[in-house]
């Protein structure tokens, strides 16, 4: 299983980055404080480094200096709020592969953890493989291609109603607060992507209202549960 080593002071954004990651087979490892980082990087030996900047005690800076002194070919990808010319070469200096600017979107920061490690020849497949296909009711899901089976038919899926359904899936039988499950398909929790929401929830409603076992309820104030 691939690891990766998060670093990230905020909370709630690290929650999401970590469960989604988790979702998609990576093993992460995460830290908040500076200082304890490259205590954790030893202890894990991580396959790539993710790291927010700014910290407390520690900047992300120092601490990839850090990991590049004890592994020189060890992928760190930072993210920041910052977006200056200086901060992002000073980051290219001390050798830091690539950078992704706060707020970000997940399907980026995964493609962006997914082309890392192929240049670095590691990959997550064996994970993607272990958990293509999923079953739930009188249905399964192929996650791969995105296709739903049941009832005799297949319906190919889009690709934010298939992260959708995984979401869901993975987190079946307890209530998903609505903000984790935006910030973790579309990156933010704006208005705009709350109605797209609502949509794509009515359209999952309907793919598999045929099993009268599964259902998508929607928990008032709070977001939603899928009971299997």
């Amino acid at each position: 299983m691939v690891k990766i080593l998060y670093v990230e002071d905020e909370p709630f954004l690290g929650k999401i980055v970590k469960e989604t990651l988790e979702s998609k087979g990576f093993d992460v490892y995460m830290e908040t404080d500076g200082n304890k980082v490259l205590g954790l990087y030893k202890t894990v030996q991580p396959d790539i480094c993710v790291l927010d900047i700014m910290l407390p005690n520690k900047d992300g800076f120092e601490i990839a200096e850090g990991i590049k002194q004890q592994n020189p070919q060890m992928p760190v990808l930072f993210l920041t709020a910052k977006s200056n010319t200086t901060d992002v070469l000073q980051g290219f200096a001390i050798g830091a592969n690539d950078y992704l600017k706060k707020p970000f979107s997940m399907e980026e920061l995964i493609a962006r953890i997914g082309n890392l490690l192929n240049l670095t020849g590691k990959t997550n497949k064996q994970e993607q493989n272990d958990a293509e296909h999923f079953s739930f009711g009188k249905y399964t899901f192929n996650v791969s291609r995105q296709v739903l089976s049941g009832f005799g038919e297949n319906r190919k899926l889009s690709y934010r109603e298939a992260e959708l359904l995984r979401y869901l899936f993975k987190n079946r039988n307890e209530i998903i607060d609505r903000r984790d499950l935006l910030n973790a398909i579309w990156g933010n929790d704006s208005y705009f992507n709350s109605r797209n929401l609502d949509v794509y929830i009515t359209k999952l409603r309907g793919y598999i209202k045929e099993d009268t076992e599964l259902e998508i309820l929607t928990i008032k104030g709070i977001g939603y549960r899928f009971v299997t």
